[in-house]
């Protein structure tokens, strides 16, 4: 696919699209991201995370009876190129995505952000609560 063709597609606000012959291109193989079998939470954000950001997430984790291991994080672009998963959790965290299917779904601001706002902590907590009832 030529680099004017792409940029057709995006002018029609399409940014996702599926090959129906890909035999006819083989310089654009689709990577797949298949996920370890024990990820249950899929961490969505554009952020890297430093080490006060890394205590916080490990922390929220531990409140959702989680461990570091069953945590991934992608970046949005990377949804795209998810394959099967055993994911219970997807957590957007300053960013928006479409959510892998069957999954409990969460909004945040991103943790940098969380550290200064009490209410933002609160706020996920209740989204957390509300699919545990």
């Amino acid at each position: 696919m030529q680099q004017r063709d792409i940029q057709i597609l995006q002018e029609m606000g399409l940014s996702a699209w599926q090959i129906r012959k890909p035999d006819c291109f083989p310089a654009l193989t689709q990577s797949v991201i298949d996920l370890p079998a024990q990820c249950r939470l899929l961490f969505v954000t554009a952020e890297t995370l430093d080490e006060h950001d890394a205590w916080l997430f490990g922390n929220i984790l531990r409140s959702m009876k989680l461990t570091p291991e069953q945590a991934l994080s992608l970046p949005p672009h990377a949804l795209s190129e998810l394959g099967e998963h055993h994911l219970i959790w997807c957590w957007f965290a300053g960013c928006d995505g479409v959510a892998p299917s069957d999954c409990r779904v969460l909004h945040s601001e991103s943790l940098r952000l969380m550290h200064e706002k009490p209410a933002s902590k609160k706020a996920l907590w209740q989204q957390i609560c509300a699919f545990n009832d």
